[in-house]
Parts: structure tokens; C-alpha cells; sequence
């Protein structure tokens, strides 16, 4: 059975970031993930997961002015310096909290601007290798681009591609069944085929990104898939609730009877 943990950043929104962590831990989860822990001191985030007994799946890497509408750093030729400054950064707080997996964001680009893609090739072997001395997994992974319109990274072969070309062992492929249902489709066939590569995978719905079971996917039977294949990682509940996050909990509840 998958282990499921809880993204902080969607869900558990009832109550301030630092309360959501022992609000996921009283719902059953043993894991936490979210997108970026950065407003808070590392003190602060290590102490709550700790208190917790919480497992810390993964985070992101700072990914710039996010209000301003930058989705990453790593594509961005002109961001070089910001960009290995926030792998600093990620480090410190992975260092505080035990995480094994660092996801690093691409970035607003062209994949045909030849300066954008030899950045992100270099940006991600750069985080590979400092990461690797930290014994830490870094994760790509392709977004939609109707949730995110100009992301660099949005199709799954550019994503097996690069991590083939790149040969570091420690980077592996974020696979989220959402934007993979959008992107191409093809869920159970894509997750057959990139298995050897997946370190993460992520649910929630699709079209709505609500909770499993509620959109055109039969989500509980690509759970028991990952079973099938030998997943033994996290699935991070990426998802935003329809009607509060306790609430729309019941399809966990469903699937462990399935």
C-alpha cells in the first residue's frame, strides 16, 4: 500500500502553516511535503516536523519571486548566481529537517532558446552534484502548461531525456499523475515505463485537482498500480480540498478497503 503524505502547501489550509503539520500527523499521516518552507526559520520547520514524529518527503528549492510570477530558477541564464545561492539554501534546510529529496523547479522559458536549456542542463548538474555530497535525490518534474503557462519543463520525454543524459545517479523524475493525465495521458502506460527513473509521485484529480476519485481517473485503481510495480516511496497528496481537507479525507479510507 502507498504511504501518503500530506501537502502542506494544498491542504490542511484551515489552520497557519506551522499548525498544519500537527493537524496532518491527528488525520494519520506520517509524512509531510510542500512547496517551499523558506518563509520560516529552519529552527522553526525542523522543530514542528520533529515534535510531529514527521517524516519529511520533499520540498522545493527556493524558485525566486514567486508574486512576481517566477516559477524557478534554473532555466534562467541571468539568475545563474541566485540559483546556486538557493541550493545553499535548500541545503540548510534539508540538513534541519532529514529530507531525502530536493524537487528544483525550471523556470518561465523556451525550451527552443538554446541559453535557457544549456542553463537548466548545467543548473541541474550543478544541484546533483552538491546535493549528491548531502546523500540527497534530486527530482525533475514536468508541469502542465495550462496550470502553469511558459514552464520549461513541461513534457515527460524531455524530462527522461535529460536525467538519461545527464547520468547522475541521484536525480530522478517527479511523476505526478495530474499533469501527466494533461500533458499526455497515458498514466498507467507512463508510469510501466519510467518506473526505473521515479523517485516521487504525486495525486490529485484531474481536471479540478480536488481530492483522488473525483475526476475522469480511476486514481485508486493507479494506486494499486504503484503497488504492482514495486513503488515503495511517497505519494504526496497534492491536491487542493473541495470542502475542507478533513472532510474530503474518505477516499483514503477507500482505497485501504479496495
Amino acid at each position: 500500500m502507498p504511504r501518503f503524505a500530506a501537502n502542506l502547501t494544498m491542504m490542511f489550509q484551515e489552520f497557519g502553516f506551522l499548525d498544519r503539520f500537527a493537524a496532518a500527523a491527528a488525520a494519520g499521516f506520517e509524512a509531510v511535503e510542500y512547496l517551499f518552507p523558506y518563509d520560516f526559520d529552519v529552527s522553526q520547520i525542523a522543530r514542528v516536523q520533529q515534535e510531529n514524529r514527521l517524516t519529511q518527503a520533499l520540498f522545493n528549492l527556493p524558485a525566486g519571486d514567486w508574486q512576481a510570477g517566477e516559477r524557478g530558477l534554473a532555466a534562467l541564464p541571468d539568475r545563474k548566481s541566485d540559483f546556486r545561492d538557493s541550493v545553499a539554501t535548500a541545503l540548510r534546510y534539508a540538513a534541519a529537517t532529514g529530507v531525502g529529496r530536493l524537487h528544483v523547479m525550471s523556470g518561465i522559458a523556451r525550451r527552443d532558446d538554446r541559453d535557457a536549456a544549456a542553463c537548466y542542463r548545467d543548473s541541474v548538474a550543478y544541484l546533483c552534484d552538491r546535493a549528491g555530497q548531502a546523500g540527497l535525490d534530486v527530482l525533475i518534474e514536468p508541469i502542465n502548461a495550462r496550470d502553469m503557462p511558459g514552464y520549461f519543463l513541461n513534457d515527460f520525454n524531455h524530462a527522461a531525456d535529460l536525467i538519461a543524459d545527464l547520468g547522475a545517479p541521484n536525480l530522478k523524475l517527479q511523476f505526478d499523475i495530474y499533469h501527466r493525465q494533461i500533458i499526455h495521458g497515458d498514466v498507467l502506460t507512463g508510469l510501466r515505463t519510467l518506473m526505473p527513473i521515479i523517485g516521487h509521485v504525486q495525486i490529485a484529480a484531474v481536471p479540478l485537482r480536488n481530492e483522488p476519485g473525483t475526476g475522469e481517473l480511476d486514481d485508486l485503481r493507479i494506486l494499486t498500480a504503484l503497488d504492482d510495480l514495486g513503488y515503495r516511496g511517497f505519494v504526496g497528496c497534492e491536491y487542493r480540498p473541495a470542502a475542507g481537507t478533513l472532510a474530503g479525507l474518505g477516499w483514503m479510507d477507500r482505497f485501504r478497503r479496495r
